[in-house]
Formats: structure tokens, C-alpha cells, sequence
């Protein structure tokens, strides 16, 4: 009966575990570009009373055998990557990307890091920079007598300046993409940074290699679906109290026990 308890124990910590994502998602259900990740478990180690397949005489064989489980355990949170709905804004510097990649940006330290967030703006050089004021990478900067921005589905910024007729180009945005993206590292802020799971970042102009293009003056929402996530809490919920019931039986049981008398 003390298995049952363990067991029990287990199932309620990895439904916490469950709750906790839950909640994260629910949290972040308006957090541009957001992607909302899932609870994955794994069945612990089992203790085999006996084998499958053991000699149970001179001529047969144990059919199933017998072994008793000890609960679950958190397995990992697979994160997923499809595209979230686009919402118009009508700013000339926000940009979302239709299918597969992410922009890129340097951090104060100088290092990468990636983002599906595409609200951009200009510093006061004129660079792009996004929301945390990180330069987009490739660097672009856009000159203080623009009078119109024009971003092409495959990433090419063009200008008209004062005085001017014709476009000019600017800069060219790329995007990188990865072999497993839910390897990368989530640093918060929206952005990621690759680690030995994710594979290195392969960069690419957008609309190519099977790279997604870009939407200016959208931005790409959560692809959190709240109605999912709340049946997905309910059901954790239901788990939970399950596993607390288990406990109050086995507990009922043991008393039992202790008040046997002769």
C-alpha cells in the first residue's frame, strides 16, 4: 500500500507540473509571437515481480508476468511551432513571418539571439532595433528624411526620401530557421538562443528554402487556443484529484489495519 501512496505522490506532482505550463500558456495568450509549449511524461521504473516469459514448469511459460509501476515523472515540454494568427497594425515597422524562421537580433554582449516578435522600431540613429532596443542582424538603418518603408515578402527594405521618386534599397532582413527548434533556449523577452538539441542557425532569405515570408505592418500573435488550454486544465485538475483521492483511500486502508484487534 505504500507503492500506492508513492505512486500516488508522483501523479500529483507531475499534474502540478502540468498546471504550471498550463498557467504560463494562459499567461502569455497575448504575448506577440508567443509559442505555447505541452507537458510531456514518462512511466517511472517498474519493480518486476515476475518476468514474462519465466518458466512456470518443465512445459510452459509465465504469458504476462507481473510488474508493478511507481508513477509518472515530468519527460520534457515540447514546445509548438505553428504559425499564430496575424494581426493587422498598420505600423510600417512591424513585420510578422508567415511559416517557418525567426528574425534575429545582437544582444548588449554581442552575442545572437532569435525571435518570432517582429515589432520593430528605430533607435535614434535610425537602426532597427526591436521592443528591448537589440539591432536587428543584419543591421538596417533607415535614413531621417524617409518618407515611406516598404518591406517585400522576401525581406528586401526600401525607402523613398524626400525629394526622391524612386525606392531605394536599404537592407535586406533574413531569417534563420532550425532542424529542431524546440531544442532552442528560452531566455524570456521573447527570445531564444540555439543550444546542441536545436542544431546551428541556418540563415536564409525569406521565401527560400522552404523559409517563410514576411507580412509588414502585422504581427503574429500567440498560437495559444484558450478554450484547449482550459479543457487541458480541467482534465489536469480531475488528474490531480484523482491521485489525492488514491492517497485518502490508501490512508483509510492503513488505518484499517492499525485498528485490527484479536
Amino acid at each position: 500500500m505504500m507503492r500506492a501512496m508513492w505512486s500516488a505522490a508522483a501523479g500529483m506532482n507531475v499534474q502540478q507540473f502540468n498546471m504550471d505550463t498550463i498557467s504560463n500558456n494562459l499567461a502569455n495568450v497575448n504575448t506577440t509571437g508567443y509559442k505555447k509549449a505541452r507537458a510531456e511524461f514518462q512511466d517511472l521504473l517498474y519493480q518486476t515481480v515476475n518476468l514474462a516469459g519465466t518458466s512456470s514448469s518443465n512445459n510452459s511459460t509465465i504469458p504476462s508476468g507481473i510488474q508493478m509501476g511507481h508513477g509518472a515523472k515530468l519527460q520534457s515540454l515540447q514546445r509548438q511551432y505553428t504559425t499564430g494568427n496575424l494581426r493587422q497594425t498598420g505600423n510600417r515597422f512591424d513585420m510578422a513571418i508567415e511559416g517557418d524562421g525567426f528574425f534575429k537580433v545582437t544582444t548588449p554582449d554581442g552575442t545572437l539571439a532569435y525571435t518570432r516578435d517582429g515589432s520593430f522600431t528605430t533607435d535614434q540613429n535610425g537602426a532597427l532595433v526591436n521592443s528591448s532596443g537589440y539591432l536587428m542582424d543584419p543591421q538596417i538603418t533607415i535614413p531621417q528624411d524617409t518618407l515611406s518603408v516598404t518591406v517585400a515578402p522576401d525581406g528586401t527594405v526600401s525607402v523613398t526620401q524626400t525629394g526622391q521618386t524612386q525606392p531605394q534599397v536599404v537592407g535586406q532582413i533574413t531569417i534563420t530557421h532550425f532542424v529542431n527548434p524546440t531544442g532552442l533556449n528560452q531566455l524570456g523577452r521573447n527570445l531564444m538562443q540555439p543550444t546542441l538539441a536545436s542544431g546551428d542557425a541556418i540563415d536564409g532569405v525569406p521565401g527560400t528554402d522552404g523559409l517563410g515570408t514576411i507580412n509588414q505592418g502585422s504581427l503574429e500573435v500567440s498560437n495559444v487556443d484558450v478554450a484547449e488550454e482550459m479543457v487541458n486544465m480541467i482534465i489536469g485538475q480531475r488528474a490531480y484529484e484523482a491521485n489525492s483521492k488514491t492517497i485518502q483511500t490508501v490512508d483509510n486502508m492503513l488505518s484499517l489495519v492499525n485498528n485490527l484487534k484479536r
